[in-house]
């Protein structure tokens, strides 16, 4: 078998390139035989030194006058020419082989509902700039996943969807994030995947009034429809939004929390906190290492006396596979900030931005945890390798890190409320963003 064989060669060709550090000084360049496999990307020169990189160190890809640029983890930024007719092959299964790598390791670990169906889209981000090409729109369980041809996954979870239309052969949908996906041009196959894409989201809308008419069997079907659209697919809804259409509810919810072992913890934590923002989220058959029934809550814990523990929101979820093993605590507002607030409405307007911040990152990330807390070092060896790719690609996941102050493991009740207590003293005695808490184990 030839060295090429047994690579696994996916594509290759002539090319120039030019590689430059993190300051834009050239270190390596020339001719070179450029390699495109299941794994990486080579540049292997005539005579010199072999530029070997593994598909997850390429951070970002983008094409300009038909020079490729791959800026990679070490913050070196590698130009690759001279490609000939062949660049847009080159291109185009360079970002295919690294985009179903993607899927994996941005935590993509659920059902595909609909595969790709070959189409364009014009996306539109919050700010009003736009993205647009062809791509295969694939339909999972809790997300659409746009696959460009050409650049960088966009996952939208169906949570964060405000609006469906279909005219004209187009289907548009907006976020509550005041994004805007136009998918056309899939032929023969719209009306497939626009029935695939109806039938999952009202799927998910049924599985969440289902799971509220168990908790309160007398509610009637009105109250069940205003209360899911608080609570689609996972989101954690806050207390005041549920108890205005039915107190019952919220009432049942906590209830649940207690069968799931995890009501001690909540019980102490609400004593502190901000009680009408108190959020909870429910969900069933999460995806991933989690199964079963599934309940999280974000506790808010902040006022006006800047000196009490505080500034935090905590985190915690149980399910009916076992219950939570630890409490997740998230830093609200910049700590030197957090000393300006003085008036409790304003804080209440940052807490409501928080929750909403908290919420679109646990659903991008799937609710894993873990690369949460992992630290910088951890995350770098080898079998956490999927994570570290992940803080990469994951925007989300990086805020979330960035944010994390510390978690409470789960041991006795008189322990972890011991713990707790001193996070949220810690969080309001160090004005250091960047610091988490760490517990004394001495004696």
């Amino acid at each position: 078998m030839s060295e090429d064989n047994e690579r696994g060669i996916a594509f290759e060709c002539s090319a120039h390139y030019n590689l430059y550090d993190e300051n834009g000084e050239e270190i390596a360049g020339g001719e070179a035989k450029a390699q495109i496999t299941g794994d990486d990307v080579s540049l292997l020169p005539k005579f010199g030194e072999v530029l070997f990189c593994p598909l997850r160190d390429l951070i970002s890809i983008s094409d300009n006058d038909h020079k490729i640029s791959i800026l990679l983890s070490s913050k070196e930024n590698l130009i690759i020419s001279n490609l000939g007719y062949k660049h847009d092959d080159f291109l185009r299964i360079l970002s295919g082989i690294r985009n179903d790598m993607t899927l994996t390791d941005m935590l993509m670990n659920e059902s595909l509902k609909k595969s790709g169906v070959k189409a364009e889209f014009k996306y539109t981000d919050e700010n009003g700039n736009e993205i647009q090409g062809e791509c295969l729109p694939c339909l999972y369980e809790t997300a659409i996943l746009i696959i460009p041809e050409m650049g960088e996954l966009l996952r939208i979870p169906y949570c964060d969807i405000s609006s469906i239309s279909e005219e004209d052969f187009q289907i548009t949908f907006k976020t509550e994030y005041g994004e805007k996906f136009i998918i056309s041009k899939m032929g023969k196959k719209h009306d497939s995947f626009a029935r695939t894409l109806s039938e999952v989201v009202n799927e998910l809308s049924i599985k969440v009034q289902t799971y509220l008419k168990e908790l309160l069997p007398q509610a009637n079907p009105s109250i069940i429809r205003r209360v899911s659209r608080f609570m689609k697919e996972g989101k954690a809804a806050k207390r005041s939004d549920i108890e205005s259409i039915s107190p019952e509810i919220w009432t049942a919810l906590e209830k649940r929390i207690e069968k799931l072992g995890i009501k001690e913890e909540y019980d102490f934590l609400e004593a502190l906190s901000q009680k009408d923002r108190i959020c909870i989220g429910l969900k069933r058959d999460l995806m991933g290492d989690v199964t079963g029934e599934y309940m999280w809550f974000l506790i808010p814990v902040y006022s006006t006396d800047h000196e009490s523990p505080g500034n935090v929101v905590a985190m915690e979820a149980g399910s009916t596979e076992g219950a939570g093993k630890a409490t997740y605590f998230f830093k609200m507002i910049n700590r030197n900030k957090y000393s300006t607030f003085n008036d409790i409405e304003d804080l209440h307007k940052e807490c409501d931005n928080f929750i909403r911040k908290i919420n679109r990152c646990m659903l991008t990330i799937n609710f894993r945890r873990e690369p949460i807390y992992l630290s910088d070092e951890k995350i770098s060896e080898p079998r956490y390798e999927k994570y570290h790719y992940a803080v990469q690609k994951i925007p989300e996941l990086r805020e979330l890190r960035s944010l994390f102050i510390g978690r409470v493991i789960h041991s006795s009740v008189e322990q972890w409320k011991e713990d707790a207590m001193n996070v949220l003293k810690f969080n309001v005695s160090i004005k250091d963003d960047k610091a988490k808490w760490k517990k004394n184990t001495k004696k």
